[in-house]
């Protein structure tokens, strides 16, 4: 079996070798990148499995390399940033990045979330390959979301969220239930987490007078409403 390849990307030469150290000891292909635009070079070369992203970079910054990979790629990202405030977390999950930390960092804890990451990407789910309401298809197959014959490709953690709420309709979730069983009991991030996911799924399949829609329990969480 090939190596998963892990695209790298900070202006820290440091950071990056010690990354990959420990990266490399866990069995994984590591490839590095310093600067904004290099790195886009190297995703395309390279198409990593996983990236790894910091925001502060000389070339372009990693806002905008993570919106440059989500116009081609729903690769699982990881932003890296020493800024810690609630804002700039909040944007780098609207941009699509998968989880967010913060400097400095345990190399341990971030191996620790790369492979949270890898196994809800290979997750199997027990119910079926699709999931169908009028005017909604939910394929785990292919991870894509089709509403009113419009095939959507979106990021992993999205469909995700939508499979397991579309696979338990009218069941109400609380936010803490949704990330562990969305995100895994090992996620190190909050409950705001879902909040940006569930927005995100609203913008692209909310459908005006459909059979079935994403719905907010005041005080509670969320459900899969089916009317």
């Amino acid at each position: 079996m090939s190596k998963i390849k892990i695209l790298v990307v900070d202006d820290d030469v440091n950071i990056c070798e010690l990354i990959r150290l420990y990266l490399e000891k866990e069995g994984y292909s590591v490839v590095l990148s310093h600067d904004g635009i290099n790195a886009l070079s190297k995703f395309r070369e390279h198409t990593p499995g996983i990236v790894v992203l910091d925001i502060m970079l000389p070339g372009t910054d990693g806002w905008n390399v993570c919106r440059e990979i989500r116009k081609v790629s729903n690769v699982p990202i990881i932003m890296l940033s020493a800024k810690d405030e609630t804002f700039d977390k909040v944007l780098g999950l609207e941009l699509g990045a998968d989880d967010y930390m913060i400097k400095p960092f345990e190399p341990k804890e971030l191996i620790a979330r790369i492979k949270a990451v890898l196994r809800r990407i290979g997750h199997k789910f027990n119910e079926n390959e699709q999931i169908i309401f009028p005017g909604l298809i939910v394929d785990k197959s292919n991870y894509t979301i089709t509403v009113n014959n419009k095939e959507l490709e979106i990021p992993p953690k999205e469909f995700e969220l939508l499979y397991f709420l579309a696979a338990n309709p009218n069941k109400v979730f609380t936010r803490d239930q949704l990330l562990e069983k969305v995100w895994g009991f090992d996620f190190f991030g909050d409950s705001r987490t879902v909040d940006v996911h569930i927005k995100r799924l609203r913008e692209k399949v909310d459908v005006e007078s459909a059979d079935w829609q994403l719905k907010t329990v005041w005080g509670v969480g969320y459900k899969f409403e089916v009317k």
